[in-house]
């Protein structure tokens, strides 16, 4: 018989169990039995309750972006100064919620699913957009006809730092990222 109402935790569990085996692992190989044993729960469960690992992958990543979402909204709230608005993204994308090496190999397996899986691409596709858009609202005033420019050209770096410190090993460090990428932008 179902415990009634432990759906939601359970599937909380996977989401979380997901990203730290694939920060564990470093590798795409994770398998719905080692997410499925790190969340305490059956892989059969697992199965139950996302259907494949691809949907646990992309609940996780799912579960990524509403919390950046939750935090970058908080932060900005009441916030109308461009340069602020900027430096609460960039300090948001790097903060440590979200540039912790977990993530950032979910990240990691994100993007290389995303040429694969078509919801995962929308996904992404979705990420993009916005961040797209919320860089230009604030680069707009600052930088002028450089804005687009510049949203693209940074929206490249937040993603480059993160892929580079996948591939490197490295500690995640958050605001030596930001000031990389402030340099970069008001470079004269």
């Amino acid at each position: 018989m179902p415990r009634l109402g432990m759906e939601p935790i359970r599937k909380a569990a996977l989401i979380k169990a997901a990203i730290e085996e694939i920060g564990a692992s470093s590798t795409l190989d994770v398998t719905v039995s080692q997410i499925a044993r790190r969340a305490g729960v059956s892989s059969a469960l697992a199965h139950h309750y996302f259907g494949s690992k691809e949907e646990i992958l992309l609940a996780a990543m799912r579960d990524v972006l509403t919390q950046y979402g939750l935090e970058i909204r908080a932060a900005l709230l009441g916030l109308e100064d461009p340069a602020q608005r900027l430096r609460v993204i960039l300090q948001t994308s790097f903060g440590p919620q979200n540039f912790r090496r977990e993530v950032i190999s979910a990240w990691l397996t994100f993007w290389v699913m995303a040429r694969a899986v078509p919801k995962a691409r929308r996904l992404l596709t979705i990420y993009e957009r916005r961040l797209q858009s919320n860089l230009l609202f604030c680069l707009r005033p600052l930088t002028g006809a450089r804005a687009t420019e510049l949203a693209d050209a940074t929206g490249a770096l937040i993603d480059g730092v993160y892929l580079r410190t996948a591939l490197s090993g490295d500690l995640p460090d958050g605001e030596a990222a930001v000031a990389l990428i402030e340099s970069m932008i008001f470079a004269r």
